[in-house]
């Protein structure tokens, strides 16, 4: 069985897991993210929101070091992203990209194990923990009907769950999600961010989502993230940020917001 001991405990829930100092990105000498400076607290739910074009899958990008930022510098764990190894930073944050690759002839449980890459490398044995691993990120994903089936055969939501379980059986403490619901109808779309708020609050998962629908992001995220034109805008709880003068800042539309009677949550509807 493999030993994990040498392992740096998570960061404990509240405390900055990710710091950004001035983190900008730029091309062809186009600013696609401006300097901004910004803290995520462990064990939150953080959605990113914005227009297209606003930055949010770049900022995703940055902190998943997909892309190296042009200036300013990125601490996860109290660490800076290029001081963390290779599989060390596998083993600590997961990345699920907007479009998942296609999987041919993979089983969904198959597609699972390949999350405990990180822990024992390409040559190493697939020991009594990952599999403990795998079988504890089948069950809390909910997925066992269909682990013995096609990745590419499944629906959508099926397709989205398997990938979570994937980042789950990794035992990463931070996913990077970008748009994971918007390929997705509305049925599964709750799904998948219900999904994500219990793993989030049972697990203690750090869980940033670009996200494109407003009520969905204050709905089952913590804080919300506002990106407009490459600038940080807003950044606050659900409730800091469904203000009618808020969202219009962040989306250039007007918009009425409802609180619904039971519930108590804060709704936007476009005027």
């Amino acid at each position: 069985m493999q030993n994990h001991a040498t392992e740096t405990p998570p960061i404990a829930r509240d405390q900055a897991v990710l710091s950004l100092h001035d983190v900008s990105f730029a091309i062809d000498g186009r600013n696609l993210l401006h300097p901004l400076t910004l803290e995520i607290p462990a064990g939150h739910s953080i959605a990113l929101i914005g227009h297209n074009g606003s930055g949010k899958s770049t900022l995703l990008k940055l902190i998943g070091r997909q892309l190296a930022p042009t200036t300013g510098r990125i601490d996860f764990e109290g660490k800076p992203l290029a001081g963390w190894g290779t599989r060390a930073f596998a083993r600590r944050l997961g990345y699920l990209p907007q479009n998942t690759p296609p999987a041919p002839g993979m089983l969904a449980r198959e597609l699972i194990a390949l999350g405990r890459y990180p822990w024992h490398g390409a040559l190493g044995r697939f020991g009594a923990a990952d599999k403990a691993k795998v079988e504890e990120a089948i069950e809390v994903t909910g997925i066992e009907p269909f682990v013995t089936r096609e990745v590419d055969s499944l629906s959508g939501g099926e397709r989205q769950r398997v990938w979570l379980a994937m980042l789950v059986a990794q035992d990463a403490t931070c996913l990077l999600l970008d748009e994971p619901i918007s390929a997705l109808d509305i049925g599964h779309q709750l799904e998948v961010l219900a999904l994500t708020r219990d793993l989030c609050r049972d697990k203690g998962i750090t869980i940033i989502s670009v996200l494109h629908e407003i009520n969905m992001a204050a709905r089952f995220c913590d804080r919300i993230v506002a990106l407009h034109s490459g600038r940080l805008i807003a950044e606050g709880t659900p409730s800091d940020i469904m203000t009618p003068e808020e969202l219009a800042r962040i989306y250039d539309v007007q918009m009425d917001v409802l609180e619904q009677p039971v519930s108590g949550r804060r709704v936007a509807l476009a005027r």
